[in-house]
């Protein structure tokens, strides 16, 4: 898969990763990462193929040139894609990854009653439809 654009794989019913998608297409310097929700057909493959339970996600994904990121990586993954000043979080890297992932544990842990649920997945606007599916293989 080198060259496809990156790919989001994240809970579409969880209020803060839905937030976290929508505020990615808005400041997404390339406008090329792929978002697919785990509960889609496509995602929950996704998900069992690279060992994440998608009925009881502990991580989103984020995978860029046949590379897997989970957790804070995965944060940073697309922190990366992001403009000024969101990445002023790529800092975190400095860190030893034991701490971002712990915190981000605690907030995946807890993202349900922290921040809310949604009984389905949001439908994307049509103009960024094309973005939250997988690209086609040859």
């Amino acid at each position: 898969m080198a060259g496809a654009p990156p790919v989001c794989l994240f809970d579409g019913v969880c209020v803060l990763c839905s937030g976290g998608v929508q505020y990615t297409l808005r400041h997404e310097r390339d406008h090329e990462i792929r978002f697919v929700a785990i509960q889609s057909r496509e995602g929950r493959a996704l998900a069992q193929l690279h060992g994440v339970d998608p009925d009881q996600p502990d991580s989103f994904l984020f995978i860029e040139n046949d590379v897997v990121l989970r957790k804070s990586e995965a944060v940073l993954g697309v922190v990366a894609h992001l403009s000024w000043p969101a990445r002023l979080v790529l800092a975190a890297r400095i860190l030893p990854r034991s701490l971002p992932d712990w915190l981000y544990d605690r907030i995946a842990r807890n993202r349900y009653r922290l921040f809310g649920r949604k009984e389905s997945c949001s439908l994307p606007d049509p103009e960024q439809r094309h973005r939250f599916s997988l690209p086609e293989t040859p």
